[in-house]
């Protein structure tokens, strides 16, 4: 919807909160429907016109405002001049909206439910030593850095007398101003992010330890900190390995429910058990067994359906697979084959997997176990008992 573009200023946009009298909105289209009378474009008049009336139609349909409110989008979305595609998109918002608005534009109005869709569960990642720092994020199931700084801090030297004082001070001054900017960094980075829920400090020695306690944070974000953990690595590596041993902190957050469910499926496979399958024919025979408890799915799963025709003879092969695996030639003429990728299997998976009780979680691969399901395969499934495949 977000790409879609109006020809002119005919794309209906309708928000009504949570609560709100349905008959108000149904009054107002049809007030709105009188005024559009008055616009000059033949073409724009009767878009808007016929717009409004479609999104009158389906008010019908509603008895009551749903639970967390009511969107409707509606306009002529066909690209060719003189051409009519109206399109209607009415749904109740994943979460409760307080805008009511009413917008004729040129363009769809979507900013307000993006909001509602961003992801809230997000803490703060900072590794740090004398030498670098990383600063970034666990937003979801993802891992994000931000930002990396070097430092000019030199290593401490081993000399005695005035000079190694000296070189100690010099060294002192460097690492403080190194920490300021790590601060300034780390303020402006998770100042902007409204859904921080926390912030986790680690890295190798006491650097750490002496930012925390300093005031290089607002006092806003220092009352965030919630650990500050001992480990080998500071910088990008060392963001990765804060997550691995920070899981006592973000036991509530996605990114460890998903770690934990991917570790499960492959000791359920090292164990050879038979409780758990992987690939779409396998689970998509399961599935029909009702056999399937829960499906993973990569969200950088790499297959995809494919009909493989020959304009030769009469084969013709649907194919489940990396568009790379997929044969270049017929295997019964060896002509060049003719390949259509065809409607998302994943579709067809999530109406099996209701019908049958299953439920369906999509994974990250941005964690070293999310990047060892995607090498299986990136699809797989807990069974509730064991099947012969």
């Amino acid at each position: 919807m977000k790409s879609l573009r109006g020809r002119h200023t005919e794309f209906i946009t309708i928000s009504v909160p949570a609560g709100y009298n349905l008959n108000e909105i149904s009054n107002q289209i049809r007030q709105e429907a009188g005024t559009a009378s008055n616009i000059k474009s033949k073409s724009t008049r009767k878009n808007v016109e016929s717009a409004l009336a479609k999104m009158d139609q389906a008010l019908k349909s509603v008895a009551y405002t749903p639970e967390n409110g009511l969107c409707m989008y509606c306009g002529n979305i066909s690209e060719q001049e003189g051409a009519t595609d109206l399109k209607l998109w009415m749904f109740e918002p994943p979460e409760p909206i307080n805008l009511r608005l009413y917008r004729c534009e040129q363009v769809f109005l979507l900013d307000h439910l993006y909001g509602l869709i961003e992801e809230k569960d997000v803490y703060g990642l900072m590794a740090i030593d004398s030498t670098e720092a990383s600063i970034g994020f666990v937003i979801g199931t993802g891992i994000h850095i931000s930002t990396h700084l070097t430092s000019h801090v030199p290593g401490k030297t081993g000399k005695g007398g005035q000079s190694a004082q000296r070189f100690e001070r010099v060294r002192s001054g460097l690492l403080l101003t190194f920490l300021k900017q790590i601060g300034e960094a780390a303020t402006k980075i998770f100042e902007e992010n409204k859904y921080l829920k926390g912030i986790i400090i680690g890295g190798p020695g006491p650097v750490k330890d002496k930012f925390a306690a300093g005031e290089f944070l607002s006092n806003s974000l220092k009352r965030k900190i919630l650990g500050i953990k001992d480990m080998s690595y500071s910088g990008n590596e060392g963001i990765y390995d804060l997550v691995n041993i920070s899981e006592d902190i973000l036991r509530n957050s996605k990114i460890t429910d998903e770690k934990a469910i991917i570790i499960k499926f492959f000791e359920h496979l090292k164990k050879d058990d038979g409780l758990v399958v992987y690939g779409f024919v396998e689970i998509k025979y399961a599935l029909e067994l009702g056999a399937v408890d829960k499906i993973l799915i990569s969200e950088d799963l790499p297959i995809k359906n494919f009909l493989l025709t020959c304009n030769s003879c009469d084969y013709k092969e649907e194919k489940i697979t990396k568009e790379t695996s997929l044969p270049s030639h017929c295997p019964k003429c060896k002509n060049q084959l003719n390949k259509t990728e065809k409607t998302d299997f994943i579709e067809e998976l999530e109406e099996m997997a209701i019908s049958k009780g299953a439920s369906i979680l999509e994974v990250t691969s941005e964690s070293p176990e999310g990047q060892q399901f995607l090498q299986l395969g990136g699809i797989g499934a807990f069974l509730r008992y064991k099947i012969q495949v």
